[in-house]
């Protein structure tokens, strides 16, 4: 039998990372069991504390064990903190050395849900290795943990027996994934069609909304990215810009990287397609007419981009998310 301790962190966790890591996991014994064989986990609720309150005392966690209690788990699962998480983190600073010392004496695997990765990745087990999270926290995680390859794209990392998951509810992929590494495939479908989680997905960048990384103090980096935006419909140039902004193109394409970490080039693209985007969300334009409106004349450029940025074609993304054209 395979011991999870699914974290109950103090403060401004997510109440549903830690209900639907419990659901799963239980779920999946009962499956054993309707077939005749032996449940396969020992599920506890671990915390620092004997209680969590949630959204502001409507809801309250009581872990069924503490840190103090576990020697040996198998899988550690680090449920969603949100807010600041600098004091969200300071909040459960007493998790940090107890993860690490499960990792480097007892081998546990590790599991992070969405935000949950800046817990995880307060510990130091992160360094030099891949991780995912939610897009909105993003450059977040970049700027507080410069040694972890964040997957930005990515719903589920798995590097060395670590796991991420991507943004908000995609933990339940990750959790459909370690199933199936547990149990096996056919645990992890029946999982997937009693929850009605859509199974194998991969990305998440379908759901990225791109607002420009403004998180830094260089001016002129700061000129270009609104010049940009403003300009995103026109065919645009990166040595113009640098340009626009009195720097040398090369000191442009480094400090352009360093404060967005996004290339020039990139971040053009990235604002070309959110603004496709909007459109086609919003409006009945032809592809073509969307195209051109944010400064596309290539068909096959304009839809290789929009799909790397996007994870889907322009008319699979329309498809998707515009009811009206939908019912066409």
């Amino acid at each position: 039998m395979k011991h999870v301790s699914i974290l109950v962190p103090q403060g401004q966790v997510v109440l549903s990372s830690v209900v639907g890591s419990y659901k799963v996991f239980h779920q999946v014994n009962h499956f054993l069991q309707m077939h005749g064989k032996q449940p396969l986990f020992q599920i506890d609720l671990v915390g620092i504390d004997h209680e969590t309150n949630l959204y502001g005392g409507c809801f309250q966690i009581k872990p069924n064990k503490l840190i103090g209690d576990i020697s040996k788990t198998d899988l550690i699962i680090v449920t969603t903190i949100t807010g600041d998480f600098e004091s969200e983190i300071e909040k459960n600073r007493a998790f940090i050395p107890w993860i690490k010392e499960q990792r480097i004496t007892q081998n546990s695997e590790i599991a992070s849900l969405c935000t949950g990765a800046f817990l995880l990745a307060e510990t130091g087990l992160l360094n030099g290795k891949s991780c995912a999270t939610h897009w909105i926290a993003q450059e977040a995680f970049r700027q507080r943990y410069p040694q972890v390859h964040l997957l930005p794209e990515k719903i589920i990392s798995e590097d060395s027996g670590i796991y991420s998951s991507g943004g908000a509810y995609s933990f339940l992929n990750l959790l459909l994934h370690l199933v199936e590494k547990y149990a096996g495939r056919e645990a992890a479908i029946w999982c997937s069609k009693l929850f009605e989680i859509e199974f194998d997905r991969t990305n998440q960048n379908e759901f990225l909304v791109f607002m420009g990384q403004k998180e830094h103090q260089d001016e002129q980096i700061m000129k270009a990215q609104q010049y940009i935006e403003s300009n995103f419909s026109e065919k645009l140039n990166v040595d113009d810009i640098a340009e626009q902004v009195a720097i040398s193109r090369r000191n442009f394409v480094r400090r352009f990287k360093k404060a967005t970490s996004n290339t020039p080039l990139e971040y053009i693209q990235r604002v070309k397609v959110e603004a496709a985007k909007k459109r086609l969300e919003n409006s009945t334009d032809h592809i073509h007419e969307v195209m051109y409106r944010v400064g596309y004349q290539d068909t096959k450029a304009f839809r290789n981009t929009f799909k790397k940025y996007t994870g889907l074609s322009p008319l699979d993304y329309r498809n998707r998310y515009n009811r009206e054209m939908a019912m066409l």
